[in-house]
């Protein structure tokens, strides 16, 4: 879709099937439907209000609120994520007691960051309205830009509706040496994790030298939109042909679980 920007095709979207190996749960399966759009022209914020409204209208809740992933932080377990000691993280959660197996002590600082926000914070948003957390650490940037006044923050969102992830945005990163060497960094935290290197999509990064219009995009999970809309209690209630893991052998939920 980014090439297709580069080309000129102006704004665009895509409603898709996509597969992520190794997910299956209540909001996860194997084989899921995203909605995808990208607007020319557009800064994290307006794009936050586009997803705001469709959102809100589909669902048919009263508007939206965006906070920042410091503030939230803050507010509910008492430190600043962007300037805590990495090896003060485990010790938080022991404190605030929030479970986690033993085999997580490795965690590095985004890991334990990403625990906190999926156990502690996200489970607590979006009820009466959908909430946009912004500002996420520099470290969590991904293909987004880096922006901000006083602190750098990663200029990208992630949209919470009854407590789950619903959406990931991004004011999109244009400079191609810094998409190569961001694709790199990711390599390198996958080795060092024992998992093997990606390729490196080089047709995609020669396109980028072309130069991408200033934009922003998003990825929007389809299934989980439906089964909030529709009160479902699993994504195996809105898929057809879903794996379900309330009717797998124990041994096989089990397997997958851990």
């Amino acid at each position: 879709m980014k090439r297709l920007l580069v080309a000129g095709s102006g704004p665009i979207y895509q409603i898709a099937r996509v597969f992520r190996d190794g997910e299956a749960g209540r909001w996860h399966n194997p084989e899921f439907t995203m909605l995808e759009w990208y607007r020319p022209g557009f800064g994290l914020d307006a794009m936050m209000d586009e997803v705001g409204e469709l959102v809100s209208r589909l669902l048919e809740r009263n508007g939206w609120e965006k906070r920042t992933y410091r503030e939230l932080f803050e507010r509910k377990l008492g430190f600043d994520p962007h300037s805590v000691p990495a090896l003060e993280l485990p010790k938080i959660a022991k404190r605030k007691g929030i479970p986690y197996p033993e085999s997580l002590e490795e965690l590095d600082r985004n890991g334990w960051l990403d625990l906190f926000l999926s156990l502690s914070i996200g489970p607590e948003l979006g009820w009466e309205r959908p909430v946009f957390v912004h500002g996420f650490p520099v470290s969590q940037a991904a293909l987004a830009q880096i922006g901000g006044d006083e602190h750098p923050v990663a200029e990208r969102f992630e949209l919470f509706v009854d407590g789950t992830e619903l959406a990931n945005g991004y004011h999109e990163l244009l400079d191609p040496r810094e998409h190569r060497l961001r694709f790199e960094e990711a390599n390198l935290r996958r080795t060092g994790r024992g998992k093997e290197a990606l390729p490196i999509d080089a047709d995609f990064l020669a396109s980028l030298e072309e130069g991408l219009p200033a934009c922003s995009g998003v990825a929007l999970g389809f299934d989980r939109l439906v089964m909030i809309a529709l009160g479902a209690e699993s994504i195996a209630d809105v898929i057809s042909f879903a794996f379900d893991p309330r009717s797998a052998p124990a041994d096989e939920e089990d397997a997958r679980d851990a």
